[in-house]
């Protein structure tokens, strides 16, 4: 998968600021926005398009069709109360975290072999596993998660969620699985839905657009 691309074209063009009007370059995010910095694994990362014009769609989401179940196509409200995003809402989030916010964790819900891969910068990675009883996840485990990652507060056998954080999800995209289990399971222990959202296109539409991945 592309690594992180820019960060020693553009860094000099961020000591004053997390965006760039950088109104020379060919391929932008948005008319105004030409690239976004934010902080991966302690470093700065610079988010920005592939300028190739002619770059084409990494192999690993090249495919058309995967076998359903499990691979099938997500609907795009997930759960009552779960708002669904795009990009441009991810690298808000983004950039509010790498501002300081630490209200907002970004979650990459894949298991560790697809996050080697390449993941949105910015993003920790809760593997969807984790946080499911089914596949071995323990009390004690999702409790650790829910109170050491996510913020939540537990009071005996109750959960209280007023100071959680907001978590912003995501896996493959439109066909993977990853995700929504993540967030079903949150909703079954108790996690407001106003504090989730759902990042469908995932890792196969941002990368079909030619955004930067961190490894």
């Amino acid at each position: 998968m592309k690594s992180v691309k820019g960060v020693m074209l553009f860094s000099a063009l961020f000591l004053s600021t997390n965006v760039v009007m950088a109104e020379d370059m060919a391929v932008k995010i948005t008319p105004s926005m030409g690239s976004v910095k934010v902080m991966h694994n302690g470093k700065h990362v610079t988010i920005m398009r592939d300028q190739n014009q002619k770059a084409t769609v990494i192999p690993d989401f090249a495919k058309t069709s995967r076998k359903c179940p499990p691979f099938c196509i997500q609907p795009m409200q997930l759960a009552p109360g779960v708002e669904t995003i795009g990009e441009v809402e991810m690298l808000d989030y983004l950039q509010q975290m790498s501002k300081g916010d630490k209200s907002i964790l970004v979650v990459d819900s894949r298991t560790p072999d697809w996050v080697k891969k390449g993941t949105i910068p910015g993003a920790v990675n809760i593997p969807w596993t984790n946080l499911n009883p089914d596949k071995g996840a323990s009390p004690i485990q999702i409790g650790d998660i829910l109170e050491n990652k996510f913020g939540a507060k537990r009071f005996e056998d109750i959960w209280n969620y007023s100071d959680a954080k907001t978590l912003v999800l995501f896996c493959n995209g439109m066909w993977c699985g990853q995700s929504p289990n993540n967030i079903k399971n949150l909703l079954k222990f108790g996690y407001p839905a106003h504090k989730i959202k759902w990042y469908r296109g995932g890792m196969q539409n941002w990368s079909n657009l030619g955004l930067s991945v961190a490894q």
